[in-house]
């Protein structure tokens, strides 16, 4: 049994720091993504015509029900043949982030459905535009709701970012494996790796707890 090597982990540190880069780029363009096409579902699936929910219902379904890492596939290797190509980097961070997206809109959905009927009526009396009653009444009300829900799928997502190294971007774990094909050194590498996803994440974990407390009380 190999004994740990301390200067396996130090010669890893320039590329650990390089992926953990990508990794917390890829975390954040697609929260962002993910945050604003799910509250554009959420609102279609609250369309006065059937014509928009049944089609947003579909597509929502499809893509939440489909693995993520068959949509990496698809994105990088089958829309090139259709004349759409996008960098690694870039497919990587919109397929995590429509992906997700079909699973924040059922969070503002539930959001959006345990806003009060008396807040529409409220509206509705007022004469409110549409565009006001969402922005001023509806979604300041819904949003405070599911903001520890929206936090854990950012969590999700930070675990799911290692996938996009099967479409070669070097993320965390691609950086470690890189670096163990070109040192035979697997342990550290990997063992840096999962202690960095754990000192991310389960701080994060306790600052969407404390948060759902705030907004309880």
């Amino acid at each position: 049994m190999n004994s740990w090597d301390w200067s396996a982990v130090w010669d890893f540190m320039p590329r650990f720091w390089d992926g953990l880069l990508v990794s917390l780029q890829i975390l954040a363009l697609g929260s962002v993504l993910s945050f604003a096409l799910g509250l554009v579902w959420a609102i279609a699936f609250r369309a006065p015509t059937r014509f928009i929910r049944w089609p947003v219902n579909v597509i929502t379904e499809f893509i939440r029900n489909t693995p993520l890492l068959v949509q990496l596939f698809f994105l990088f290797f089958v829309l090139p043949d259709w004349g759409v190509q996008f960098s690694a980097l870039t497919t990587g961070t919109v397929a995590i982030g429509v992906h997700y997206s079909t699973y924040t809109a059922q969070v503002y959905r539930a959001g959006i459905d345990a806003v009060p009927a008396g807040q529409w009526e409220a509206a509705t009396a007022l004469s409110l535009p549409v565009t006001r009653t969402w922005t001023a009444v509806i979604l300041p009300q819904a949003i405070r709701r599911v903001v520890p829900a929206l936090g854990n799928y950012v969590i999700a997502m930070l675990k799911d970012t290692p996938l996009v190294v099967a479409i070669s971007v070097l993320d965390l774990l691609g950086q470690a494996r890189l670096e163990s094909s070109h040192t035979f050194q697997y342990t550290e590498p990997l063992t840096v790796v999962g202690v960095a996803f754990i000192l991310i994440a389960y701080p994060a974990s306790l600052l969407v707890r404390a948060l759902e407390r705030r907004l309880v009380r």
